[in-house]
């Protein structure tokens, strides 16, 4: 049996790695996408993601699973996998905390415009008042997309004194469906995107959103950037109909130097580097991947493997 594996994660793979797997070590694309030709396994992750699906459609009929430390699954060709039954095991929960730390951060930095205060410190001036004096108890927040992250964003927010409202697919344990929280939006405070992106999440974020929201209310994306309209959003900023937003992954990435978003009253772009912000997620993916390959290898179930119709 043979997997493709990248050989960035080979010190910490290989010395776990069954004797009789025959493992294959890529370092570029081209070497993904000749190895996986009579592939078994793969895990194939590269930047730009759009190489991950170029290295999947080089597949041959032997693959049986691909592995992923991703947790959104926009950059695989599902179809593909789908219709040659490929299981897709996806990296849900790799990066949680550090995701869910920045979206907290994201909205303290909003409440207090820290921001501000940073660029008042680039210019040496000295602010007599604070920017920003909102606190966050008392305050609302709508977590659109409960998962593992939004649970995690709920949980710590919480702890501030936020009333959380979840929003998920079944409504459970409390949270409301998706065809709720429209209607609901000019309740809270706090509007965060954290759920999976997928065609019904596509600019789920529009003109008629924007006007729901409360003038104070912030917008804050930690889940992908197609899931905003650009041209609504900065027109709402620049006119005052939200008062701001955090937006960690941008559409396109990276976000080109004359976009405007760059220079959008009130937008705070932080370059998707939300998942980033940790040191443990090679390492963590490493420790699932040795997991379900075991599980694999022994016919047994794996974690975290994707509905492939419903695109997470």
């Amino acid at each position: 049996m043979k997997a493709v594996l990248p050989a960035a994660a080979r010190p910490l793979l290989e010395p776990r790695l069954p004797a009789d797997l025959d493992a294959a070590w890529f370092a570029k694309p081209e070497e993904a996408n000749a190895m996986i030709a009579d592939a078994d396994i793969a895990w194939v992750d590269m930047q730009p993601t759009e190489l991950v699906a170029d290295a999947i459609r080089h597949a041959g009929p032997d693959l049986k699973w691909v592995s992923t430390i991703y947790a959104g699954l926009d950059a695989f060709p599902l179809d593909t996998l789908r219709d040659n039954e490929v299981t897709l095991t996806n990296g849900a929960g790799i990066n949680a905390v550090a995701v869910a730390e920045y979206a907290v951060m994201a909205t303290l930095v909003a409440a207090k415009r820290f921001d501000t205060v940073l660029r008042a410190q680039d210019r040496h001036e000295w602010l007599k008042d604070a920017p920003g004096k909102i606190e966050l108890a008392g305050t609302r927040a709508l977590i659109i997309g409960y998962g593992t992250i939004g649970r995690m964003i709920g949980d710590r927010l919480s702890a501030f004194g936020v009333d959380v409202t979840g929003v998920t697919r079944t409504g459970r344990d409390g949270t409301i469906t998706p065809d709720a929280w429209r209607e609901q939006l000019g309740d809270f405070d706090w509007v965060v995107l954290a759920a999976p992106s997928t065609g019904a999440t596509h600019a789920m974020i529009g003109h008629d959103e924007l006007a729901a929201m409360k003038p104070s209310a912030w917008l804050i994306n930690i889940a992908r950037g197609d899931m905003i309209e650009d041209d609504a959003l900065i027109a709402a900023l620049t006119d005052g109909g939200i008062a701001g937003a955090v937006l960690d992954p941008t559409n396109p990435e990276p976000l080109p130097a004359d976009h405007p978003l760059w220079s959008t009253p009130n937008a705070i772009v932080t370059m998707h580097l939300s998942g980033r912000s940790q040191t443990t997620m090679f390492a963590r993916g490493a420790a699932l991947f040795l997991e379900n390959l075991a599980a694999f290898l022994a016919g047994k179930p794996m974690k975290n493997v994707a509905d492939l119709d419903a695109g997470y």
